[in-house]
Parts: structure tokens; sequence; C-alpha cells
């Protein structure tokens, strides 16, 4: 059975799988990580310093240029990555794992319409069913928490009302899930950002090996990080530095599988599948953070899984 299931799934659906299960588990160490001090633009660097060091190796294995052959796209992406990524580790470590994870995952909306537009790439039925029934999911997931915001904000000028509300934490609406709009915006920013680099990618699929696409990330993310980071640097300890490497072991994990699962379909079609890594990030939430998932998160996890079988199993 699993054999013939291994055999009627396309291999960029297999490849997008290992990345969202990658990059959900450097998720939750980059979240982890933050609760011990460790600064964002840290977080990044040591990230990049890690990825850097797989890559150098991946790319000497295979006896290839290390520099490739279209730099100026190259450095485009890995600047594009760069920032896209301090967003999206903003959004991480200030927001709840999996409302984290549902902003950063609007990007193969992002992903169908840059496609069409810059390359030429048509939008299958299969992959507009998805992302329609995968979107109707992430508001039905995310809706609670939005409209607890809302009455959060209003509920401040009545201190009585919230104080009796924090007293209360078994509430359907938690008045502990605040969102700031700072961390909204990052997470939406991280999505689009995320988007372009993919697009990116695509482009340079056809002139580059992957490993060497891998390579100039980091190449661009560790100096421009420890840039930013300035003197906020933090000595990390034992356990710190254990989930730094973690994070960017995780990463390449996820980067691997999904510059492969580009360069197997469509870059609207592959992304369309990478809607799994909320419901990984909604079971880590639960299972580690104790962040334990409303109806509306089970029912828009659901939906999100429906969507994805639609592009799986659609009969062209």
């Amino acid at each position: 059975m699993f054999i013939t299931l291994k055999n009627s799934v396309p291999m960029s659906v297999w490849f997008m799988l290992l990345s969202a299960l990658g990059f959900s588990l450097m998720a939750a160490c980059v979240k982890e990580v933050s609760t011990l001090g460790i600064p964002v633009f840290e977080i990044v660097a040591a990230r990049a310093a890690v990825s850097a060091v797989i890559s150098y190796v991946d790319v000497k294995r295979k006896n290839i240029p290390l520099w490739g052959n279209n730099k100026p796209l190259l450095i485009a992406r890995g600047t594009v990555g760069t920032f896209a990524l301090m967003f999206v580790y903003y959004a991480v470590t200030t927001l709840p794992l999996a409302e984290a994870t549902l902003l950063q995952y609007l990007h193969p909306v992002f992903t169908a319409i840059l496609a069409l537009w810059f390359l030429k790439e048509t939008i299958q039925r299969s992959t507009v069913a998805c992302i329609l029934i995968s979107l109707l999911g992430l508001l039905i997931i995310i809706y609670p928490n939005l409209a607890q915001e809302s009455l959060v904000q209003e509920s401040l000028v009545q201190e009585s009302l919230v104080q009796e509300s924090l007293a209360q934490p078994n509430l359907l609406l938690n008045p502990r899930i605040q969102y700031s709009w700072l961390s909204i915006s990052a997470g939406v920013l991280g999505a689009f950002g995320s988007a372009v680099a993919y697009i990116l990618v695509k482009k340079l699929t056809v002139t580059e090996d992957s490993s060497v696409i891998i390579f100039y990330f980091p190449l661009v993310a560790f100096p421009v990080s420890m840039l930013m980071l300035g003197s906020d640097f933090v000595i990390p300890s034992l356990t710190a530095t254990i989930l730094l490497i973690l994070v960017g072991i995780f990463t390449q994990v996820g980067q691997v599988g999904l510059t492969k699962a580009l360069h197997c379909a469509d870059a609207n079609k592959a992304t369309a599948y990478s809607y799994v890594q909320v419901l990984f990030s909604v079971f880590i939430g639960w299972a580690y953070f104790s962040e334990i998932p409303m109806t509306t998160t089970i029912v828009g996890g659901g939906l999100i899984m429906v969507g994805a079988l639609i592009n799986v199993l659609w009969k062209r």
C-alpha cells in the first residue's frame, strides 16, 4: 500500500512535505531559543553559519562550481531570502507558533500570482481549488484570535472587565492571545518575501544546481544579520547553542526539500502543498508549547488537508 501511494504521488509533493516538516521543526527551535534571550538577528546569523557549512560541503561533494553562473540573480535571491527570514523569525518569536505559521503560509497565494505574472505559468484548477479551500481553513483558524484582538482593544478602557477576563483562563476567546500589528505585518511581509524568493529560485533552477542556490543564502544572510545585530550579541548557553545548530540543520532540510520540489513542478503547484506545515506547527505547538488548539483550529486544519489532497488526487 505504501509503495502504491509513493508511486501515485509526484516527487515534488514528497519533497514539499519534507520541506514543511523541516521548517516546522526549525520554527519550534527558533521560538524556544528566543525564550533564552537570543536576539532575532543572532538567530538568523547562527542559522546562516550552519547552513553555509552544510551547503559548502554539499557543493564540494558534487564537485560543481561554487559561485554558480547567474551571480546577480543568486545574490538577489540571497538578499530577498535574508530579509524575509528576519520578518518570519520576528513573527515566530512574538506570536503563537500556529498563528505565526498561518501568516507565513499566505505565500502560496503570492507565489501563484507572481508565477503567473513573471514566469507565465498557468494556474491549474486543482491549484486554485487547493488555495481557496486552504485559505478558508486559514481564516477559520485565525478568526477567533483576530476577534479577540478587537475585543481586547475595546476592553482596555474598562480595566475591571479586563481583570475579570484574565481571571477566567478557560474562556473560548483567551485574553492572553493578543496580536501586535507589528508582528502581524512582519508575518505578512515574510510571506511575500518568501514568495519572491521562490520565484527567483524557480528561475535559477534552469541554470543552477540546488546546492549552489542554497549556498548563496547564508553567503548574504550572515554578514547582513551580524551587521544589524551590532553590539546586541549574546553569548549563548550550551542549550541555546544546540538549539541554534538545530535551527540551521532543520532549515537546511526545509531548503533542500523546497528547492527540489520547485525543480520538479510549477512554482504555484509545488508551493500549494506547503500548507501542510500549518498542521505540523499546530501539533508541535500543542505537544511542546502547550498551545491547545481550539475547535476552529481543528476545522480549519481539516480544510487545509482537504485542499492538499485535492491538489494531489485531482485527475486532469
